[in-house]
């Protein structure tokens, strides 16, 4: 059985996942794929996980990707939150990820629509389905708000937390939206704001990509997923894949079975590589300053092998990575923005002069990316009120 140490294993994310200098690329597209995806669940992480990786950092290169090209599209997929991925890879995440949502989702809404009133709420889906869709075909891509405005019998009002009266009363067309998504007949568009925003229009599935995005088997895009997953992570254990997934542990082992992914070990724990993945890289210096939810600073489960017990504050209670900087395959410090724009940082462990001068100087290139834009992260690490302080 191979053995891989550690320091191999974070020469080969920076050389995966374009962090090396050299290894960066102004393609949006092939920036998501070498990373399978990347997280969306902020609007903001999508551009500063591409921007950290290009050569010649754009906004305007990303968004030219993602809504006049559509080589990047945005739907919900692994665990139930929102990526962005090419177009075969949004295909493949929803027939491995996505579609197991939909059957969950309407038997926790179809009770509520019942307590509102709704005498046969699956009937009331499929119509409501149907007048979206139309809408949408007619009109092209419209916000929630609108959705609702010009279909005013949907906009019934359901309470999703009925123990608690009041506290989440929702209109039923925003709920129905949600699950169009996870059953691939709309995707999410432009926002109506600046990049920041996390309010998108809705277009039909179908009008915004050739094709749509079902008709695809589950069984070997779970394959596919795996494959592709683990020559972006690799090496890689199966409770990773898993939890990076949201797949029961079943459902993981037969996919890593499927795609032929190979055993290994690192440092003495077993692990998995793609079928015939043999290369060793060379290890490099390199430095970064990622976002919140960045795919490699949230790629794996265990995170010891980069993640010092020191620089655990860069995640919250929940798990969620905030605002990073990286040394070389470990998490050093973290980074925050003030209320008027500037960029604040903190190291967790002593940084060596000429490397601590190199991250900041990456970290004024991101200021400069930003132009004054204040930023407002979601997931905010448990260390950034200190650095705010």
């Amino acid at each position: 059985m191979r053995q891989l140490g550690v320091e191999e294993r974070r020469a080969r994310l920076a050389a995966r996942h374009r962090l090396l200098p050299a290894a960066r690329t102004d393609d949006p597209a092939q920036i998501a794929d070498d990373l399978v995806a990347l997280h969306s669940s902020d609007p903001v992480t999508v551009y500063l996980s591409a921007l950290a990786r290009m050569r010649n950092p754009s906004m305007g290169a990303v968004e030219q990707a993602l809504y006049a090209d559509r080589s990047v599209l945005r739907h919900h997929a692994m665990r139930g939150t929102l990526w962005v991925a090419t177009p075969p890879v949004v295909r493949r995440m929803h027939a491995a990820a996505t579609v197991a949502l939909v059957g969950p989702q309407r038997r926790r809404i179809g009770p509520l629509l019942a307590t509102a009133g709704v005498a046969d709420p699956e009937a009331w889906f499929d119509a409501a389905y149907a007048d979206i869709l139309a809408y949408l075909v007619q009109h092209g891509p419209r916000t929630a708000r609108e959705v609702g405005e010009w279909l005013p019998h949907l906009r019934r009002p359901i309470d999703l937390a009925p123990r608690r009266p009041g506290t989440a009363v929702v209109a039923a067309h925003t709920r129905v939206l949600l699950l169009m998504g996870f059953e691939g007949l709309v995707l999410r568009t432009q926002p109506t704001g600046t990049w920041v925003s996390g309010a998108y229009r809705f277009a039909g599935a179908a009008d915004w990509l050739a094709g749509g995005l079902t008709g695809v088997d589950p069984t070997p895009a779970s394959a596919e997923l795996a494959d592709h997953w683990l020559r972006r992570f690799g090496p890689a254990a199966t409770a990773d894949l898993q939890w990076w997934t949201g797949w029961t542990l079943t459902r993981t082992k037969a996919a890593l079975a499927d795609c032929g992914a190979v055993p290994v070990e690192v440092d003495g724990s077993p692990c998995w590589l793609a079928k015939g993945d043999d290369e060793s890289p060379e290890a490099e210096p390199w430095v970064a300053v990622l976002p919140s939810l960045d795919p490699t600073t949230m790629g794996w489960r265990d995170r010891s092998w980069y993640l010092p017990a020191a620089a655990a504050a860069a995640f919250d209670r929940n798990g969620n990575a905030g605002p990073t900087l990286w040394v070389d395959g470990r998490v050093v410090g973290a980074w925050a923005q003030t209320r008027d724009g500037e960029l604040r940082h903190h190291f967790f462990e002593t940084v060596p002069p000429t490397r601590r001068r190199e991250v900041l100087d990456r970290l004024a290139e991101l200021g400069g990316w930003l132009g004054g834009t204040r930023i407002s992260v979601r997931f905010p690490g448990l260390v950034q009120a200190a650095i705010l302080r």
